[in-house]
């Protein structure tokens, strides 16, 4: 390590990363200030996102999310990582043109396969469709066919998804609406072009007050962009620099809280897919790697977590049949008594926020599975 550097161990991490994702303390704050606080939420479902909100905010209310996209300041289109966010319409236009790379490079692995085709007409083509009215990838699938007969429909749809910002329109996406996924263009939904001058070093700082105090690596497999190191030494002027235990550079915003590694954590529950433990090249700051292998399924699945101590404890889900619904909690190890009631508590207030049209609400617990 370098003695001149200030250490922060996993605990200190832990509780910075719980700060500044809301964690350790619901905010009050509208919906749409915390989803730009977070760069967004990763939103491959529908329903997490509510979750996460609800589980970050005081007093959040589920349809405020579905006015805030209903009205055009909050939508869902494909960002860092190649996955689908939900952001708000100002970092709509900021961020896609930085992480378009990332599905550029998803063409290039298919390359040969699209030898011969002449994309350029191909996703002009579907351009003029889906801004004509928003359509599902099989409408549009469908109607390229038409067009390029000969042509593998599938891997069209594939790479007009890779060209263009589509935005994945309401009701999809909305608490409790049902409908097939439909998309239009960033262009056409917000009435505009994205941002033409797109800041990656106002990227890194946005990451780091969400997510730091983070390495290199970190925000490279937050965001899914390589080569940061270079944008990372530009800032370092404005930045402070650690070391973790293992002595990797460490880099933070300087208002940024970072709480001592004592800070009481309360229990929360934190929904599938969450940024919370995908941001970080080592997670070891808020899931061991022995549980997150149980977390993160082979087929691309994030499962739900609680955290008992500011920790990944366990998984959850919420099951309904019958009108009555019930939230199970599956723990990898034994939960102490004081935080299982706490736990209980949370859950039927949770139970109470997501369906409230329930006949019933419980909460049960599954036997440790370590």
């Amino acid at each position: 390590m370098t003695t001149d550097v200030p250490v922060l161990g996993h605990r200190e991490l832990n509780r910075a990363l719980l700060a500044r994702q809301m964690l350790l303390e619901r905010r009050a704050m509208p919906a749409l200030e915390a989803i730009e606080h977070l760069v967004g939420l990763q939103s491959q479902a529908p329903n997490p996102p509510y979750i996460g909100l609800w589980s970050r905010l005081a007093g959040f209310a589920f349809d405020e999310v579905g006015e805030l996209m209903t009205d055009r300041r909050a939508l869902r289109i494909v960002l860092m990582r190649g996955t689908l966010h939900l952001v708000s319409a100002r970092d709509a236009r900021a961020l896609r043109p930085l992480t378009q790379v990332i599905l550029d490079n998803h063409l290039k692995t298919r390359a040969r396969d699209l030898d011969g085709i002449d994309l350029t007409a191909v996703v002009a083509s579907a351009r003029a469709l889906l801004e004509g009215e928003p359509r599902t990838d099989k409408e549009v699938r469908t109607l390229l066919a038409e067009r390029w007969p000969d042509a593998d429909a599938a891997l069209l749809g594939w790479a007009v998804r890779c060209s263009l910002p589509l935005v994945q329109v309401p009701p999809r996406g909305i608490w409790g609406a049902s409908g097939m996924a439909r998309h239009t263009t960033l262009d056409v939904w917000l009435g505009g072009p994205a941002a033409s001058d797109p800041s990656v070093d106002e990227m890194v700082l946005r990451y780091l007050a969400a997510f730091g105090p983070a390495s290199v690596q970190d925000v490279q497999h937050w965001s899914g962009l390589t080569r940061l190191g270079e944008v990372v030494e530009r800032l370092i002027p404005k930045l402070l620099v650690f070391q973790d235990e293992r002595g990797r550079k460490l880099y933070d915003v300087p208002e940024a809280p970072r709480p001592g590694p004592d800070t009481a954590a309360p229990v929360r529950f934190v929904p599938e897919f969450d940024n919370l433990t995908l941001s970080h090249a080592d997670r070891a700051r808020i899931i061991t790697e022995e549980h997150r292998k149980r977390v993160f399924t082979v087929n691309g699945i994030i499962r739900a977590t609680f955290l008992v101590d500011g920790f990944v404890h366990g998984m959850w889900k919420i099951e309904k049949k019958r009108g009555e619904a019930t939230l199970r909690i599956d723990p990898f190890t034994p939960v102490p008594a004081l935080e299982r009631a706490e736990l209980e508590d949370e859950g039927m207030r949770l139970l109470a926020a997501a369906h409230p049209d329930a006949k019933s609400h419980q909460v049960e617990f599954g036997a440790p599975s370590a």
